[in-house]
């Protein structure tokens, strides 16, 4: 269940989603507006016919005039001129005297309650197949000596006002399609101006060495707060974890190489008193089993320190000859028990790496070639520095090598023709995670005159 949680094709993109609510809710804005653009080109289009209409019924009412024989109507012609000006319609109209018609339609639908004035009455109607806009206007006038109520309606068709809508709504669609158009590049442009401050965070973290664990201050937007907030608490979590991990390191190195020398020490002193020869016998193995045993634990440690000084790696200025003189003379002593001449020609090299691990991987070099050198055999190391490499080459006559050099510096990986020396196979490669760690790289290869020639090569100073 957590897998198909966790499953990478089903995560959305953040700026695909705010991509796709921008273009939502741009929809949502266009089909709004579309409508309401309608309504308002309706209620407009309405209102000019609807004053055009008032105005020429009320001219033709007040064109009415009282004569002798009754009234008397000349039909202003302009005004049915200017109600077909909005379009092809069909205009009807209606004269009525005291409810009688006189004159157009009598079957013109009357105004749901009479007019008084010279207000016009407005109100819609169907009427011989056509939906029609009706205007009506009432006025009282003096016929044949009496006071009689005379209504006027006029009524005209829709079609200009529904042209005027069709052209307003099409006008509206392009617009609204216009709209949709821009509101990709927009979208895309506005999810990329939120997205930034985050990219912004990370570029900063990105530019931070394996060493910087100081908490994150760079100024960032109100939402991004919870989530800076968070990194910081992370990040001090992992440097207070790289600080335990480093106590515990240098603890236990304290720890196990002590008990260890004490151990074979007291060992070796036995056997030294000791003249029974099964005595000696079962002393030589324990010296021999607590030797190797203090080898297998001092490499470990020492790999776990490369490994966590790679995850810290801090350059400094380090002085390579000094480094390689203090491990000739840290091995010296074993040396001269083995009757092994150490010779040795080194310059001046100074290079920007971290100080102990260099130190780890040169013990390595040097106590690996002392193992493996023949019985009153030779020893050499060679530093030179040139056109910005230094190399530093160990060298030994021993029995050389059975297998191939690149499987030999896996892990716990040792040569065939080794079994009958001690070692936990983790020598080399301590000294090529150095190596890598300082931008160098290592090599193993047969010697010229027979045994094994290490070379280590790194970038100098």
């Amino acid at each position: 269940m957590m897998r198909g949680l966790l499953d990478p094709t089903r995560i959305v993109s953040l700026r695909r989603r705010l991509v796709w609510q921008f273009l939502l809710l741009s929809a949502v804005l266009v089909l709004g507006l579309f409508l309401v653009v309608g309504w308002v080109a309706d209620r407009a289009s309405r209102a000019s016919q609807d004053a055009v209409l008032g105005a020429a019924v009320t001219a033709i009412t007040e064109g009415i005039r009282s004569v002798d024989e009754g009234l008397e109507l000349d039909l202003p012609y302009a005004t049915f001129s200017m109600l077909g000006a909005m379009g092809d319609e069909r205009i009807f109209y209606l004269l009525t005297v005291a409810g009688q018609g006189v004159t157009g339609y009598e079957d013109l639908p009357p105004p749901p309650s009479p007019p008084t004035d010279m207000t016009p009455v407005f109100y819609g109607a169907d009427y011989r197949g056509a939906r029609l806009r009706l205007a009506s206007v009432g006025r009282m006038m003096l016929i044949q000596n009496r006071l009689q109520p005379v209504t006027v309606t006029l009524g005209q068709t829709r079609l200009g006002q529904a042209a005027i809508a069709r052209d307003t709504a099409r006008s509206a669609a392009w617009a609204a399609l216009g709209f949709m158009l821009l509101a990709l590049p927009v979208a895309l442009l506005a999810a990329q101006a939120v997205l930034q401050p985050i990219r912004t965070l990370a570029d900063v973290m990105g530019r931070r060495g394996p060493r910087d664990l100081r908490p994150v201050r760079h100024a960032t937007p109100r939402e991004l707060t919870p989530l800076l907030r968070a990194l910081n608490g992370l990040i001090a979590r992992l440097r207070a974890a790289l600080e335990l991990a480093e106590t515990f390191i240098f603890e236990a190195a304290h720890r196990i190489r002590t008990p260890l020398s004490l151990v074979r020490a007291e060992a070796e002193l036995a056997l030294a008193e000791t003249s029974d020869e099964a005595t000696r016998i079962r002393l030589r193995r324990m010296v021999r089993a607590i030797g190797e045993s203090s080898r297998s634990a001092n490499q470990i440690l020492d790999h776990a320190m490369v490994m966590y000084r790679t995850d810290q790696y801090a350059a400094a200025r380090v002085d390579l000859a000094a480094l390689a003189h203090d491990g000739l003379r840290a091995i010296g002593p074993i040396a001269e028990m083995r009757d092994i001449r150490v010779t040795h020609d080194i310059a001046p090299c100074l290079i920007e790496g971290d100080e102990r691990m260099l130190e780890i991987a040169l013990r390595n070099l040097l106590d690996n070639a002392i193992k493996y050198a023949a019985p009153e055999g030779h020893v050499d190391l060679t530093l030179t520095c040139a056109d910005g490499q230094a190399c530093l080459i160990v060298s030994d006559d021993g029995r050389g090598l059975s297998d191939d050099p690149a499987q030999l510096i896996g892990r716990f990986r040792r040569g065939g023709n080794v079994g009958d020396t001690g070692g936990s196979g983790l020598g080399l490669t301590i000294v090529t995670e150095v190596a890598h760690a300082h931008r160098g790289r290592f090599q193993l290869k047969p010697g010229q005159r027979g045994g094994t020639c290490a070379l280590l090569h790194l970038p100098s100073a």
